[in-house]
């Protein structure tokens, strides 16, 4: 039976190192994955998913007016497609989480989409929002903060290293920019204390 399933958390993570070896998974027994990315986080390069250690696959991009729904419903037209997987799923539109949902249902694949919860405002991406209320399952990706915790949330800090409390949702980076910390040192990177 397929779910819609979301894999989250904060940056740095490897939420993209899980959803590589999942498809690499369903490569290795003869099913074919479909991968998508947010087509505006280029990073590594139009077109690619791609981890921090170094491993990286093709993918296909979607933008905010896709209908994701009729582009999972193409591609199965053109061969089988055993699980669907979605890099940067914090950037999908609430309509198209609704579309995966359907095509759950509908068109009976699994989906797992992995992306960030919160972000550096400590505020739910709309993308995320949904997921968390529609998926089958969730699952976190955890990670640590430099003193031990778990990271739950993510600093945004500017050229100078000071940490951000306001600023556009989106803003396309990495390590040179963002931080993931425990709830604790968040507070105390952006002042709220």
């Amino acid at each position: 039976m397929a779910k819609l399933y979301f894999h989250f958390s904060t940056m740095n993570a490897g939420k993209s190192t899980v959803l590589l070896q999942a498809a690499h998974n369903y490569r290795e027994r003869g099913m074919v994955p479909y991968l998508l990315t947010a087509q505006f986080d280029n990073r590594a390069g139009e077109g690619r998913i791609a981890s921090r250690i170094g491993i990286g696959q093709a993918a296909d991009t979607f933008n905010p007016d896709d209908d994701l729904f009729a582009r999972i419903e193409k591609r199965q037209a053109e061969g089988p497609v055993a699980c669907v997987f979605i890099d940067e799923a914090q950037f999908l539109s609430k309509e198209q989480v609704w579309q995966l949902a359907r095509a759950v249902d509908d068109l009976d694949v699994p989906i797992m989409c992995y992306g960030l919860r919160v972000d550096f405002r400590g505020e739910l991406f709309p993308g995320s929002a949904t997921l968390l209320a529609l998926a089958d399952e969730m699952r976190e990706v955890r990670t640590i903060c430099h003193c031990g915790k778990k990271a739950t949330m993510v600093v945004r800090r500017d050229a100078e290293g000071r940490a951000l409390s306001e600023g556009a949702q989106v803003q396309i980076g990495g390590n040179e920019t963002y931080v993931s910390l425990c709830r604790k040192h968040w507070r105390e990177a952006v002042g709220d204390g």
